[in-house]
């Protein structure tokens, strides 16, 4: 019993992060793709700069995002 909790808390972890970065990208995909396009096959870091400089123009729920990761 306890090598499957080893097995499943780390998987339940990993997935829960990898489902609230998804969110985060699904939050900001629109104010990227309208914003910052010509950026966007520049990598994740750029993106993000190009959001920043774009915040006050930026949708509620990526602005948010935004905060929520420190951004």
């Amino acid at each position: 019993m306890t090598r499957f909790l080893f097995a499943v808390v780390p998987l339940v972890l990993l997935t829960s992060a990898v489902s609230a970065q998804q969110q985060g990208r699904d939050a900001c995909s629109r104010d990227a793709s309208r914003f910052c396009r010509a950026h966007l096959s520049e990598g994740d870091q750029v993106v993000l700069a190009c959001l920043k400089e774009h915040r006050s123009r930026l949708s509620k729920a990526c602005q948010q995002t935004l905060a929520d990761h420190g951004q």
